[in-house]
């Protein structure tokens, strides 16, 4: 029985009691107790003990009600702190939580040392929890989630992979936060660094690109580089080019790749003296160097150039010198494949 329904009834027939036993006799009786002398009509003794016995019940349910609602908010604390444990296990980021009760803890505290991965959807659950699995369904399925609308931002750390792939997710489809990415590469995994400077040497022009040149390797600026063509430069110019060199550490392989892509935009005088300086302060641009020599024609500068080698340097270079002085007729393809041509000099 509810409470108050029983406080009413309870006070509805006392008074119906003490009502009719005061109508058949409303006489006072007196009773002195331990020198006290009480002297009330009839009818109050009558309900007297009816009324001893509701204060006692009353007392009664009030105390253990309010144990009851002291344990209702255990629980209902309990049932929080593991709803927090779930959403933290599903978001790979597990936990360590306090429970009120003993029994409880013993089981949720599994939580946090656990990651939960989801197989399939769930219906039957919290909205929280329900939202959470939707969230990283959505993630998962290559779709970029805003984390500080959900509200879970504060929970993942970096270099979990749900905020990776998130942010993979995010590349796709904002080019400001590509540019972002590039701004503060610290700031990031090395994942999604590395994806954003992909998509970047394949969007931007090398005006845009120069302002990260701190951020870019090797793989990327030839990717940056292969982009350009007769009909759009992409704002390649003989300085910054330079100040890309300068700043990545480029194999002889990959002096080649770029000298293949100047020649066909800059002037010759202007690529000579461009891979020349680059030869003077790294023996890596060398063969580059000596292939723009034979490409240009200008066979006494390659005397010149290989006097000053080691015999044993430049083989092929030198076997295509002789050809070229006995039959000019021998270009440079004929002799020399350019693509593996560093193979043969020394080990960088």
């Amino acid at each position: 029985m509810r409470p108050g329904l029983y406080i009413l009834a309870t006070i509805i027939l006392t008074a119906i009691i003490g009502g009719l036993a005061y109508s058949v006799n409303p006489n006072y009786y007196p009773l002195e107790f331990m020198g006290f002398k009480f002297n009330f009509p009839i009818a109050i003794w009558i309900i007297l003990p009816m009324v001893t016995l509701f204060l006692f019940t009353l007392a009664h349910m009030m105390f253990y009600g309010l144990k009851n609602y002291l344990m209702f908010k255990k629980w209902d604390k309990d049932n929080q702190s593991l709803e927090e444990a779930l959403v933290a296990s599903l978001l790979n980021e597990p936990i360590e939580q306090k429970y009120c009760i003993e029994e409880f803890s013993k089981y949720a505290n599994l939580l946090s040392k656990a990651k939960i991965s989801m197989i399939d959807s769930v219906d039957d659950t919290t909205p929280r929890l329900s939202r959470i699995a939707y969230v990283i369904h959505k993630i998962e399925s290559g779709e970029f989630v805003d984390l500080k609308e959900e509200k879970i931002s504060h929970i993942i750390k970096q270099g979990n992979p749900i905020l990776i792939q998130n942010r993979l997710n995010q590349l796709k489809s904002d080019s400001d936060f590509v540019e972002k990415v590039m701004k503060t590469p610290s700031n990031y995994s090395d994942i999604v660094v590395s994806q954003s400077l992909e998509i970047f040497s394949n969007t931007q022009n090398f005006p845009t690109a120069k302002k990260y040149i701190s951020s870019f390797d090797s793989k990327n600026f030839l990717n940056l580089l292969g982009r350009v063509s007769f009909k759009d430069s992409l704002g390649l110019n003989a300085q910054i080019l330079s100040e890309f060199v300068n700043a990545i550490d480029l194999s002889c392989e990959e002096f080649i790749k770029i000298v293949l892509i100047t020649k066909k935009i800059f002037k010759p005088e202007e690529n000579l003296s461009i891979f020349h300086d680059y030869q003077v302060k790294n023996d890596k641009a060398q063969n580059a160097y000596l292939y723009l020599l034979f490409e240009y024609e200008l066979l006494d500068k390659v005397a010149t150039y290989l006097e000053e080698q080691e015999e044993n340097e430049f083989i092929k270079f030198r076997v295509l010198y002789r050809l070229k002085k006995e039959n000019s007729k021998y270009q440079l393809e004929d002799i020399i494949d350019i693509e593996s041509i560093c193979n043969e000099i020394r080990l960088y």
